[in-house]
């Protein structure tokens, strides 16, 4: 025959809300830092190659990311900054931007795969090396490094969609050094003892009376 007993059987518990917290603040901050590094890495490498019709010749040209469009770069910085200030602000400050994160992340994996199109940069070297202000690139190729950019972009992107979605989750700096209005306790000294000449010395040094009076 079985019986009933009231105690109640132990129930595993599901991950709560500060295990996801933790997990997805790890990953916003591997990701947002990797991707801004990744976006400054791949603006200073070569993005397209061409060639210009130099005194009948063919004269090669190249063109750097940030030759061709500085927004990559420029908006890596400003997720990255955005990254950092997540700690220091709370609830819809800390909302907002997380949003300029992501759109951070979401405006250089555009202007990356814009950049792919971009001819003016390899123009521009045209007209230096020809001498002639109206000359063009003849032909045009790029290499990886807008992609690798855009994937830059996209982690950025990535730590953005985080933190709106778990940022009220994560740690605040701003809490540790704020005070709460409360009054610090002043800390009261111990009578001079007038048996220890030591005591009422300190105390004439510090401008108190020994005595007490």
């Amino acid at each position: 025959m079985g019986y009933v007993t009231a105690v109640p059987h132990p129930r595993s518990e599901a991950p709560g809300p500060a295990r996801s917290g933790r997990r997805s603040l790890a990953v916003a901050l591997l990701s947002g830092a990797l991707g801004a590094a990744v976006v400054l890495l791949a603006t200073r490498r070569g993005w397209s190659d061409g060639t210009a019709t130099v005194a009948g010749g063919d004269f090669p040209l190249s063109a750097v990311g940030n030759d061709v469009t500085g927004v990559p770069a420029s908006l890596a910085i400003v997720g990255l900054a955005s990254l950092v200030a997540v700690f220091a602000v709370r609830r819809a400050g800390r909302f907002l931007v997380a949003g300029l994160l992501a759109l951070s992340g979401a405006g250089t994996i555009a202007s990356a795969l814009l950049g792919l199109s971009d001819s003016s940069a390899l123009d521009e070297k045209a007209a230096q090396a020809t001498g002639d202000t109206s000359a063009t690139v003849d032909t045009m190729t790029h290499t990886a490094w807008p992609y690798v950019a855009a994937v830059g972009g996209l982690l950025l992107l990535v730590a953005g969609l985080l933190a709106l979605r778990y940022g009220r989750l994560w740690p605040t700096m701003s809490g540790r050094y704020e005070r709460d209005g409360t009054p610090r306790p002043r800390r009261t000294r111990a009578p001079v003892d007038p048996d220890r000449p030591e005591e009422i010395w300190k105390a004439l040094d510090r401008g108190e009376d020994p005595t007490g009076a």
